[in-house]
């Protein structure tokens, strides 16, 4: 093997190689080194690639187009970057080293004993995984890449993703010379997974070095390592070597090698494997030991906890360590503890975990609203359904769990933007949890365990360690979100959290829900206090808790969406009883602007008016615009909107008007919409509960797959509005969890133009950097194309 100048092999390089290999490429050596079952496979050295920039001429051509570039200005950014990709894609790789992959690829099938065998093709950047910085995420990966043609092509791609927008900013920020960074490629046996995931050699929720935890799903590992799917979790104990705990998740999606042409798709398990494979154990137990024994030998091998990747072959039924990294400790986070007594851990009751976080404290049942005073600060909230009007207990209690509902109904959205951990969909929970039990809720992973077990503690420290990056300030932090032409707004309801929010890297506020300022700060029904004479009550209310949020995040955007209660919501607030019908259906009832231009609420509308009129010319904040709610037709579209020019908000280019796209009919008829409006804001929750007929908090219809806002139907009308509204040049958004909670819904909404997406305060730092990968994938694709 010593032929070979720019190819090492993984048992000639070890965890002091990385300036020629990177951290993933002498990670791997080392394990095969030690003689751990890792995929065969060699290194395309950092020297290659600076050859290959050498012999291009392409050094002075790169700084002509990264010199003085302003990484802020994405646009700029993103034309830099895509021309330095092209650049590389251009260039034919230099005959000699073509040659030596060539004869790489060759030796490595024989050995092997497969002819054009598939590989994965990893970057490892030479400053990836380092103690001060980790590049780790910024260049990219290519799986089933079959052939010595295709090989070389992606060997340049991964060379081109040393230069996407992110890798650019992050440099820059890191303060790192861009020249300084090289980028090796690993080539390794594609290992067709039929189960794989992640394995940690201390927990990493509760800090404990005696347990490893393992998150196993079905296919190929990146299911789970990007989020895609929600794996089975197996805690094992190092001491006992015993099988401590075991929560088998509903696993609904796997990735697998396409059909036909390179690369992986994702598909339905029910579809792949069959339906009874969603809620079977991943791993047997045969299988866990198996593992963990395998984490314990490396973790002794690198004197250190690690992060390890994994897959069982499909074929060898065979384990393979896919790659190993240390675990990094996040400060300025909270960190779950074990409490001094050592409890043992009894799970009560398990549901969906909603809102994250660790929360303690004594049971309160609330079987209606008449019994939201009996929450005190500090309580755990149960009950089988939060709505609206317990809101106020929301904000005392240190969790919230609920019996039904599934991850975008009320109880999961309001807890997210109040910060306080919630699991939703627990069956039975109302009957285990009894009143005045001590539990704790663990919304990380949706199980409330018996007793005060565990506690949540931050600590002092500014310093932030984000994706294995050494530690930096909270400001910094914020300054390496990475740059989308996509904008990221975020959700907020309860005014008084923009201060704890105000700093998370978002474009503005998508939506803000006033239903958390009549139900907190107003607290009576406007018709109630327009009969009463108080009307100026609500005016100065609805205007204090708009402006609350405005001024802080003054000039960004902050789309207010006027009241959308339901008949059934207002009627909690004072007077309500007095004034509101009772419906049999609320949901699909006298709300939104079938509300505002009714000669019973028309009034109650013109107050909401006249207070946004108050925040934008008495306090100055023309940052302020209006979202409709639950527009049904055009006509009451033209009359809601002559309301508001008569009460002095006249849609021009300082003041906008969106509405909220969430009734199938403003689908059917979106470009007539689109010629009345500055910008629309799918309302992804009801737009497939109307199109699916899927009441959207019914946890039955939620586990059999019913309301999922991927569904065909669904994207066809998203993609129908998107289009229409750029006809007319307006803008489009959407509110929901689904991008962040999909990343191949953030996918297909990126390819499709939205022009923003809007999602809580816990997913906005997540979000951005899933839709800048997505955007950069489309980047590659049109450089592919060109």
């Amino acid at each position: 093997m010593t032929e070979f100048k720019y190819i090492k092999w993984f048992n000639q390089i070890n965890k002091d190689d990385i300036p020629l290999v990177g951290g993933k490429g002498a990670n791997l050596g080392e394990l095969t080194q030690k003689g751990l079952d890792v995929p065969p496979g060699f290194c395309v050295t950092a020297e290659a690639y600076n050859y290959f920039i050498e012999k291009a001429n392409l050094g002075d051509k790169i700084k002509g187009n990264i010199e003085d570039l302003d990484v802020e200005d994405s646009i700029e950014l993103q034309k830099a970057s895509k021309e330095v990709q092209e650049l590389i894609m251009s260039q034919q790789v230099p005959k000699d080293l073509a040659d030596e992959i060539k004869l790489a690829y060759h030796k490595f099938n024989k050995k092997i004993d497969i002819e054009n065998a598939e590989v994965a093709v990893r970057s490892s950047a030479t400053a990836e995984d380092l103690p001060e910085a980790s590049f780790a995420g910024q260049q990219d990966t290519y799986l089933h890449i079959s052939g010595y043609e295709e090989l070389l092509n992606h060997i340049k791609k991964c060379w081109a993703s040393l230069w996407t927008g992110r890798a650019i900013y992050y440099r820059e920020n890191q303060q790192f010379d861009h020249f300084d960074v090289a980028l090796s490629v690993v080539v390794q046996k594609m290992v067709n997974s039929e189960k794989a995931g992640v394995m940690f050699t201390a927990n990493p929720i509760n800090n404990d070095p005696n347990q490893i935890m393992i998150n196993a799903s079905w296919g190929l590992g990146e299911a789970v390592v990007s989020g895609t799917v929600t794996p089975d979790e197996y805690i094992i104990d190092k001491k006992s070597e015993e099988i401590a705990e075991k929560h088998i998740a509903e696993k609904t999606v796997m990735i697998v090698k396409k059909d036909i042409g390179v690369g992986t798709v994702e598909i339905k398990v029910s579809d792949y494997l069959g339906y009874d494979y969603i809620n079977k154990q991943c791993l047997t137990d045969e299988e866990i030991f198996i593992l963990s024994d395998y984490g314990m030998k490396i973790e002794e091998l690198y004197g250190s906890h690690q992060d390890i990747e994994w897959g069982f072959d499909k074929d060898t039924k065979k384990l393979y360590i896919l790659q190993s990294r240390p675990i990094t400790t996040i400060k300025g986070e909270k960190v779950m503890e074990k409490e001094v007594e050592k409890k043992e851990l009894k799970a009560l009751s398990r549901g969906l975990a909603a809102s994250p976080g660790i929360g303690v404290g004594k049971v309160k049942y609330i079987s209606d609203i008449s019994e939201i005073s009996r929450v005190e600060d500090g309580d755990i909230l149960v009950t089988i359904m939060t709505n609206p009007d317990m809101v106020p207990a929301m904000r005392r209690a240190n969790a919230v769990v609920t019996e039904e509902g599934g991850r975008t109904c009320h109880a999961a959205i309001v807890s997210r933007e109040l910060g306080i951990p919630c699991i939703v969909g627990a069956k039975g929970a109302t009957e285990v949890l009894k009143e005045g039990m001590d539990v704790t809720v663990d919304a990380k992973r949706g199980v409330v365990y018996e007793g005060i077990v565990l506690q949540e503690k931050k600590e002092e420290t500014k310093d932030v360690t984000v994706n294995g990056q050494a530690p930096i300030s909270e400001d910094l932090v914020h300054q390496l979100a990475p740059v989308t032409a996509t904008k990221i707004y975020m959700n907020l309801g309860e005014p008084s959290i923009i201060e704890r929010y105000k700093n998370l890297p978002f474009d503005g506020i998508g939506l803000m829900r006033t239903e958390f300022i009549f139900t907190n700060l107003i607290g009576a029904h406007p018709m109630y206090l327009v009969k009463t004479g108080q009307g100026k009550l609500l005016i100065d209310k609805l205007a204090e808790g708009i402006t609350m949020v405005a001024q802080e995040i003054y000039p960004k955007p902050v789309v207010v969406r006027l009241s959308d209660f339901r008949t059934n919501e207002f009627r909690g607030l004072k007077g309500g009883d007095e004034v509101e019908p009772i419906e049999a259906n609320p949901m699909i009832g006298w709300r939104g602007v079938s509300r505002y231009i009714s000669p019973e609420y028309e009034e109650g509308f013109r107050l909401e008016c006249r207070a946004m009129k108050k925040v934008r010319e008495e306090f100055g904040l023309e940052n302020v615009w209006a979202m409709l709610p639950f527009v049904r037709t055009t006509w009451e579209l033209k009359k809601v909107k002559k309301i508001m020019a008569e009460e002095g908000l006249v849609q021009d280019k300082g003041f906008k008007i969106w509405i909220m796209a969430e009734v199938p009919s403003v689908v059917f008829e979106a470009e007539e919409f689109a010629q009345l409006v500055d910008g629309f804001s799918i309302g992804s929750n009801d737009l497939t509960q109307l199109i699916m007929g899927a009441d959207r908090d019914s946890g039955i219809l939620n586990n059999m797959g019913y309301f999922d806002e991927r569904n065909e139907a669904v994207k066809r009308a998203i993609s129908k509005l998107i289009k229409a509204a750029h006809k007319y040049g307006k803008t489009i958004s959407i509110c929901g969890q689904g991008p962040s909670q999909y990343p191949e819904f953030a996918e297909f909404l990126v390819q499709q133009g939205i022009d923003s997406m809007s999602v809580n305060p816990d997913t906005v730092a997540y979000t951005r950097r899933l839709v800048a990968t997505v955007e950069q994938k489309m980047i590659l694709n049109k450089i592919r194309n060109i």
